[in-house]
């Protein structure tokens, strides 16, 4: 993703380049008909990587998120007065996750990705039950580290775009099961996590560093050069392969069988504005939004699994160092209850 001088002029007499006369002094140079560069803000980039070179991006994310949960187990005999248990739990989340990314352009519209992240996560769950005449709390840490799901991507640009026309680029992205699966680590339960002889915390003793089902992501991304600013945007769809005859792992080696588990699809979208501040540094805002629908066991919504609303504000920074590197800083705000409170992310791609 690289930025030049004369990019605002050539993004509005894009749309006449393909009958311009022959170059000439003065004028501006030769575009490839890419959309223009844009701070990335969020995990599909606008720009296509051009034709014959390859870009690796190592990267660096971190994600910090904390919640409150209070749990009442009895019953009210006036609306001041509670009988049975209060159930107060603070989670306090932290992920870190470094990738290398590679990049390689098929064609001037076209580019093949490939993404291999290692997470390591740590979780702390601080809980007292209160009415039990204990003032201490409990503390429940557990942590995990290991290489996360690998990505396999494919992108293209749908049009020629220019002046007063927006760029389309469609892509397609897998995402695999090389992490930990979640089902495979042991869980803080003797026998059952749920149900009648449910016993245990129900937290896993390590996290996984995968989501444990395979998925297909099919999204859509628009660019608009509008001078002095670019306007972008995209939208997809997370779908997540369904997986038969699940098993968790519990205390003692045994295993609770789960049967059929369909997690439930995840329909994004986001949009932002770029500006170039010089012929170096450019600066995005955007906001980013998923609605992740309930997840189903044996065809029946699991309990407690809710659609969930995830919500996120982020500002971007992008330096060109030289014509091979650039630096990219993103900072993103949680908007909603479950979103992460804050995320960092540090990129640094290197054309070859």
């Amino acid at each position: 993703m690289q930025a030049n001088a004369h990019w605002l002029a050539a993004a509005l007499l894009a749309s006449g380049a393909a009958m311009a006369a022959p170059e000439q002094v003065g004028s501006a140079p030769p575009q490839d008909g890419r959309p223009p560069a844009v701070a990335p803000l969020f995990e599909q980039p606008g720009v296509l990587t051009p034709h014959g070179k390859l870009v690796l991006e190592p990267s660096l994310q971190f994600g910090y998120s904390s919640s409150n949960r209070v749990v009442l187990v009895g019953y009210t005999i006036i609306p001041a007065l509670l009988i049975g248990l209060v159930d107060v739990r603070e989670i306090k989340r932290n992920t870190s996750t470094a990738a290398i990314t590679a990049r390689y352009g098929l064609s001037n519209r076209a580019e093949l990705e490939l993404k291999v992240p290692y997470v390591y996560r740590s979780d702390s769950t601080v809980s007292r039950e209160l009415f039990t005449g204990t003032g201490v709390d409990r503390v429940f840490d557990t942590s995990g580290r290991g290489v996360a799901d690998a990505e396999l991507a494919v992108r293209y640009q749908l049009n020629q775009g220019g002046a007063d026309r927006p760029y389309y680029v469609a892509g397609l992205r897998f995402k695999s099961r090389t992490g930990t699966d979640p089902f495979s680590v042991v869980t803080d339960c003797s026998q059952r996590c749920v149900g009648p002889n449910a016993s245990g915390t129900g937290l896993p003793l390590e996290l996984p560093t995968g989501s444990g089902f395979y998925a297909l992501q099919p999204s859509l991304t628009w660019l608009f050069a509008s001078d002095p600013a670019i306007l972008f945007g995209s939208v997809s769809y997370l779908y997540n392969v369904k997986r038969n005859n699940v098993s968790r792992r519990v205390l003692g080696g045994e295993s609770e069988p789960l049967g059929r588990i369909a997690p439930g699809g995840v329909l994004g979208f986001n949009f932002g504005i770029g500006l170039a501040l010089n012929d170096r540094a450019l600066i995005s805002f955007g906001y980013e939004h998923s609605a992740i629908a309930r997840t189903r066991q044996n065809g029946v919504p699991v309990a407690g699994s809710v659609r969930t609303q995830l919500g996120t504000l982020l500002t971007g920074f992008s330096y060109r160092v030289n014509a091979r590197r650039t630096i990219n800083v993103a900072v993103g705000a949680g908007l909603t209850r479950d979103t992460p409170d804050v995320q960092l992310s540090f990129r640094l791609p290197m054309t070859y």
